[in-house]
C-alpha cells in the first residue's frame, strides 16, 4: 500500500532523527584527547588557583624587595623562599597568558596529524549530522527549461525565438548554455527576429568571448572591426616607439607618421611626467553647514592624514592615497581623493578605498549621510576645469625643437607661419570658443586612436584630450620649439580592455604590456608619455598642413575614392549643349 505524503514525511523525519542520534554517539568515542585532560583539577578551578598564586607571589616579592631597598641589599641576591615564590609567579603568569586557561588555547596545541584543528573537525562533523530543521544554504536556481528539456538541448533557432518572445532571459544565455560563442550567436539571431533586420556583415567568430564576460561587455552579439595602423618610429626620451592607432579617419595615421618623422629628424622629443594620481570624489551631506565645515577641517588637517590614508590603502597593494581636498555646497561636502594606482587606470581600485574611508567617517560622524560615491567633482568623462587645473591620472608635458630645414623639407611650411597659426587658432580661437583645456588642433584624434588600440576606456578621451599646444621660434628664429601640456591622461596597462588579445598585442609592441613587476606603475606612466608624444607629432603635422593649405587637398586625396568623386562630379554636371548644324 502506497504511503501518503504525510506518512512519508513523518517517517523521513523520524529516520533522520534516529540516524542523527546513532551517528552522534561515535563522536564522543572518537573525541581526541585535549590538553586540559592532563590537569589534576578541573580547568575552572585551576584558573582560580593560578590567579590567586600570581597575586600572592607578586605581593610577597614586592614586600621583600621593599625591605631590601631599605636595608641597601642588592635585589638580585635571593634566598630559597624568594626563588620558590619567583618560580610560582612565573609559572602562574605563563598560564594566565593562555587567557585564563588552556581550554582557550588547546585547539592550537592539539593539532591533528592531517593539519586540521580537533574542535573544528568535531564541529564540521556535527554540522553534517544536524537534522534538516537547521538552516540550509540557499539552493541554486534551477536551470531554465524549454520544451521540457534543458536549454542547451534545444536547437539554436528555438532558443532564439524564446529569447525574442521573452520566455528566456537574454542575459542568462552564457550561464545556461555554458558556451559564450553559442550564446552570442543565439542572441544575435534574437535581435534579428526582434528588429526584422539582418546583422549580416557583423563579425561573430574570431573573438574569445569568455575573456570579456564580466569584464568588458554584456549582451554580446559580435564585435566591430576598426582598422589599425602604426605611426613612427616616435623618438621619445631616446627610445623609439612604434605607435598603434585604431581609427576610421583617413589621413590621421599618415599625418601623425609625418609628425613623427619631423621629430625624429630633429633629434627626438622629451617627455616628463609631472603628476600621477587618479581621483574619486564622493559627496556626503550633514544636517548643517557647520558640520560640513567640521568635516572639511578634519579631513584637511595634516595630523589626520595618516589615519585616513591607512583606511584607504588597506584595500589594495597598489592604491596609495596622496592627497584630498574638500569643497562645500550648502549642506553637501565633496571630497576629492587623489591616489596612485600602480599600472591600472584605477577607477575601481580607488572607489574601494574611498568606500573604506566613508565607512570610517560614518563612525566618527554618525550624522553624516553618504549621497553618492561619485559626486562629479572627480571629474570622470567630462571636460572640467578641476581636471585642467589640478590634473587627473597622469599629467604629462612633451617638447621638441624642430629644425628649420626639417620644417621646410618634411612639413612644407615655415617657422613664422606655424607660430602665427598656433597663436591665432589654438590660443585666441579656443579662447573665443570658451574652451576648457581645448587649446590644441586635434589632440582628441590621436588620444582616441591610441586609446582604442591599447584597450583604454574610449569615453575617458574627454578629459585625457585636454591639451595646450605651444609654439615659439628659437635659435634666432631659425628653429621651432613646440610643446604639449596634458594634465589628465587616464591610462592603464592592466584591467579593462587591456586583457583583449588585439589590445594586448598593441601594448606589447609598445613594450608596456601588463604590470611592471620591478617598478609598479612604470608601464602606465610610459604609455601616458607615449600618448603625449604622439599627440605632439599629430599637432605638428596638422598645423603644418593648415599653414601650407594642404588639409583639404590631402583629405580629398586619401579620404575619398577618386572613382566615386569623378562619378559624382559627372553626374552633377549638366549635359553639354549640342552644337547647331548652322554654325
Amino acid at each position: 500500500m502506497m504511503k501518503t505524503p504525510q506518512g512519508v514525511h513523518s517517517e523521513a523525519v523520524h529516520g533522520e532523527k534516529h540516524e542523527y542520534a546513532e551517528m552522534r554517539k561515535p563522536v564522543a568515542k572518537l573525541r581526541k584527547a585535549l590538553a586540559s585532560d592532563a590537569l589534576p583539577l578541573p580547568v575552572g578551578l585551576t584558573n582560580k588557583i593560578s590567579i590567586v598564586l600570581f597575586f600572592i607571589a607578586s605581593y610577597f616579592l614586592m614586600r621583600s624587595w621593599r625591605d631590601k631597598i631599605r636595608n641597601s641589599t642588592p635585589l638580585h641576591m635571593l634566598n630559597l623562599g624568594e626563588i620558590v615564590v619567583l618560580l610560582i609567579q612565573l609559572a602562574s603568569f605563563i598560564y594566565l597568558l593562555g587567557f585564563f586557561g588552556i581550554d582557550y588555547v588547546q585547539n592550537f596545541i592539539s593539532k591533528s596529524n592531517d593539519g586540521s584543528w580537533d574542535s573544528d573537525d568535531e564541529r564540521e562533523h556535527l554540522r553534517h549530522l544536524r537534522p534538516s530543521c537547521q538552516m540550509q544554504p540557499e539552493a541554486p536556481k534551477p536551470p531554465v527549461q524549454l520544451m521540457g528539456m534543458g536549454l542547451s538541448d534545444n536547437e539554436d533557432e528555438e532558443i532564439a525565438r524564446a529569447v525574442s518572445n521573452g520566455d528566456v532571459p537574454s542575459y542568462s544565455l552564457e550561464t545556461q548554455l555554458g558556451d559564450t560563442l553559442r550564446a552570442a550567436a543565439i542572441r544575435r539571431r534574437a535581435v534579428e527576429l526582434n528588429t526584422g533586420r539582418s546583422l549580416e556583415g557583423l563579425p561573430l567568430t574570431g573573438l574569445d568571448y569568455s575573456s570579456i564576460i564580466g569584464q568588458c561587455c554584456e549582451m554580446v552579439v559580435g564585435y566591430v572591426q576598426i582598422p589599425l595602423g602604426v605611426a613612427g618610429p616616435l623618438l621619445l626620451n631616446g627610445v623609439e616607439f612604434t605607435v598603434p592607432m585604431a581609427t576610421t579617419e583617413g589621413c590621421l595615421v599618415a599625418s601623425t607618421n609625418r609628425g613623427c618623422k619631423a621629430i625624429y629628424q630633429s633629434g627626438g622629443a622629451t617627455s616628463k611626467l609631472l603628476e600621477d594620481g587618479m581621483t574619486r570624489a564622493p559627496v556626503v551631506r550633514f544636517p548643517s553647514v557647520k558640520r560640513c565645515a567640521d568635516l572639511k577641517f578634519f579631513l584637511e588637517d595634516p595630523n589626520n592624514f595618516d589615519t585616513i590614508s591607512h583606511m584607504f590603502n588597506r584595500t589594495s597593494r597598489f592604491a596609495r592615497l596622496k592627497k584630498l581636498k574638500c569643497q562645500l555646497a550648502g549642506r553637501n561636502v565633496y571630497i576629492r581623493f587623489t591616489a596612485t594606482t600602480g599600472d591600472a587606470m584605477g577607477m575601481n581600485m580607488i572607489s574601494k578605498g574611498v568606500q573604506n574611508v566613508l565607512d570610517y567617517l560614518q563612525d566618527v560622524y554618525p550624522d553624516m549621510e553618504t549621497i553618492s560615491v561619485s559626486g562629479n567633482f572627480c571629474a570622470d568623462k567630462k571636460p572640467t576645469a578641476v581636471n585642467w587645473v589640478d590634473g587627473r591620472g597622469k599629467s604629462v608635458v612633451c617638447e621638441a625643437i624642430l629644425k628649420g630645414e626639417v620644417i621646410a623639407k618634411v612639413l612644407k611650411t615655415s617657422v613664422p607661419a606655424l607660430v602665427e597659426l598656433n597663436m591665432i587658432k589654438n590660443l585666441a580661437g579656443s579662447a573665443l570658443a570658451g574652451a576648457v583645456g581645448g587649446f590644441n588642433a586635434h589632440a582628441s584624434n590621436i588620444v582616441s586612436a591610441v586609446f582604442i588600440a591599447t584597450g583604454q576606456d574610449p569615453a575617458q578621451n574627454v578629459e585625457s584630450s585636454q591639451c595646450i599646444t605651444m609654439m615659439e621660434a628659437v635659435n634666432d628664429g631659425q628653429d621651432l620649439h613646440v610643446s604639449v601640456t596634458m594634465p589628465s591622461i587616464e591610462v592603464g596597462t592592466v584591467g579593462g580592455g587591456t586583457i583583449l588579445a588585439s589590445q594586448t598585442a598593441c601594448l606589447n609592441v609598445l613594450g608596456v604590456k601588463g604590470a611592471n613587476a620591478e617598478y609598479p606603475g612604470a608601464n602606465a606612466q610610459t604609455l601616458a608619455r607615449v600618448v603625449a608624444g604622439t599627440v605632439l607629432a599629430g599637432e605638428i603635422s596638422l598645423m603644418a598642413a593648415l599653414a601650407a593649405g594642404q588639409l583639404v587637398k590631402s583629405h580629398m586625396k586619401y579620404n575619398r575614392s577618386n572613382q566615386n568623386i569623378a562619378a559624382a562630379a559627372n553626374a552633377a554636371l549638366p549635359p553639354l549643349p549640342k552644337k547647331s548644324s548652322s554654325t
